[in-house]
């Protein structure tokens, strides 16, 4: 696919329109609702325990801390400097193996996450981020899903407001052309293509065999290629009170996604074969409305429906006495979030 067609494919598809795009013609109803609460940080009370309320900024350690232990990966929080013999006994005391997963403790759209194959790969990563980062085992389970949740605080029970099932970035093989051909044939894995190179190197060269498929991002990141589909017609009174007593153990807990690999989705109903590999909070995005088969009407709908119930959480826990973030605590964070951003781009 030439230059030409590859830039009109991102004008006429908005998933892959920049952030600022998508969210600064909505921006006047944050604004609404920033009146409304009297400060432009209201979300920090939507998840009180969690640091702005999850918006920004916090630990991935100190939430998968709030988890019960079954529902989530083995995961080791390494500090910035620790040698790496010790964080090779840190991985044996805990039994993980490679390959594993490394991914900043404070961090942002699957940036500087990696799936490491050896020790070498690890003393590398470990070289390359100057901040806390997490080691954690690899999940097995196949698929992938996100699951959105909100419970007002009055309430003894949330609901589930959405559900995106999300594909892992990959090529399947013809027996001719080479993964770097394959690549550059769909437009979702070509705007991927630098990364991938760096990453892969020589073995783009490569020629697969007729249907043998290769995982390029082996997790189910949207802005690392993953295709997201929208599973909110799979909600079910089983699923939510799943969702609902995992949720309910998390102090505080109000507001966020839950993204979670699983064996299938009958199993997941049931409480079998799923691992929750994240929870973020007030700065989840309703991510199901990134399905191609969405419009961007749409997906502006279903933030402000979100937006909507995060101002209604933290009005309501602001009333229990949780404070709002103050303003120049605000642009901090943002301004931290920003510098991190940047660093994380460049490992």
């Amino acid at each position: 696919m030439n230059f030409l067609k590859l830039k009109l494919y991102r004008i006429f598809h908005w998933e892959y329109w920049p952030f600022e795009v998508i969210y600064y013609p909505i921006f006047p109803v944050w604004f609404f609702f920033a009146l409304r609460a009297k400060s432009f940080f209201f979300f920090n009370a939507a998840n009180p325990s969690i640091k702005n309320g999850g918006m920004a900024m916090e630990s991935k350690m100190e939430i998968y801390d709030m988890i019960p232990k079954k529902v989530i990966p083995k995961t080791i929080l390494i500090k910035i400097g620790t040698p790496l013999n010790a964080i090779v006994q840190h991985v044996e005391d805990l039994k993980i193996s490679f390959p594993l997963i490394v991914k900043p403790d404070i961090g942002m759209k699957a940036l500087g996450v990696e799936k490491i194959e050896s020790t070498e790969q690890l003393d590398s990563y470990a070289k390359r981020i100057n901040h806390d980062f997490l080691v954690q085992e690899l999940i097995a389970f196949p698929k992938e899903i996100g699951i959105f949740y909100v419970r007002y605080p009055q309430e003894e029970k949330g609901r589930i407001t959405g559900i995106v099932s999300k594909e892992f970035l990959s090529v399947v093989g013809d027996g001719k052309h080479t993964v770097k051909q394959l690549i550059i044939k769909n437009p979702r894995s070509h705007f991927q293509l630098k990364e991938l190179e760096k990453k892969y190197g020589k073995r783009l060269d490569a020629v697969l065999a007729l249907d043998e498929e290769f995982i390029l991002v082996p997790y189910g990141s949207h802005t690392r290629g993953a295709k997201f589909i929208d599973d909110s017609d799979k909600i079910s009174p089983k699923l939510t009170k799943l969702i609902d007593d995992i949720c309910l153990k998390l102090p505080d807990f109000h507001y966020g996604r839950l993204d979670i690999k699983h064996s299938s989705f009958e199993a997941l109903e049931k409480g079998d074969g799923f691992s929750i590999i994240e929870i973020n909070g007030a700065g989840s995005e309703p991510t199901h409305i990134y399905d191609p088969k969405h419009s961007i009407f749409f997906a502006w709908k279903e933030i402000i429906r979100h937006w909507n119930m995060l101002f209604q959480i933290s009005r309501i826990n602001r009333q229990k006495g949780f404070p709002y973030l103050t303003y120049s605590a605000g642009r901090n964070m943002l301004r931290e979030n920003s510098i991190l951003e940047k660093h994380l781009k460049l490992i």
